[in-house]
């Protein structure tokens, strides 16, 4: 006797987030049913127009607009940035350079210096210990 298992599925606002994409700007079918792990590879492979448009102009969820401005999630709530960003606003306060930004930045590239410095140091520590 097989049993038969029903496909694997996820509720719209993870299916959002694993495509990089602000689930309030999706359209009303995407957010209002599940979707399935097949129909997740499919958009990733072939994104439909809607997909390709939110991902070019967005309106982009924080994880993406702290990543296009080179700032942590964290930062982007001390810059008062709590709202999705389109790519024009991204733009926009990329040419700006308004201080909260410039702090932020540089706050982001000592703590990935501080990583790698870290890193670095714990693969000498591995190594010295595989040498004893």
């Amino acid at each position: 006797m097989t049993q038969h298992q029903s496909p694997q599925t996820m509720k719209p606002a993870t299916a959002a987030k694993k495509l990089g994409v602000y689930l309030e700007a999706t359209p009303a079918d995407f957010r209002e049913g599940a979707v399935s792990r097949a129909e997740l590879n499919q958009l990733q492979a072939e994104p439909p127009q809607w997909l390709q448009d939110l991902r070019a102009n967005g309106p982009h969820p924080r994880p993406v607009v702290a990543a296009k401005l080179g700032v942590s999630i964290a930062g982007l709530a001390r810059g008062g940035v709590t709202e999705a960003l389109t790519t024009e606003q991204i733009e926009a306060l990329k040419q700006e350079q308004p201080e909260w930004l410039i702090k932020e930045r540089a706050t982001q590239a000592e703590v990935r210096k501080e990583t790698v410095r870290i890193k670095k140091k714990n693969a000498e520590k591995a190594e010295n210990t595989e040498r004893d």
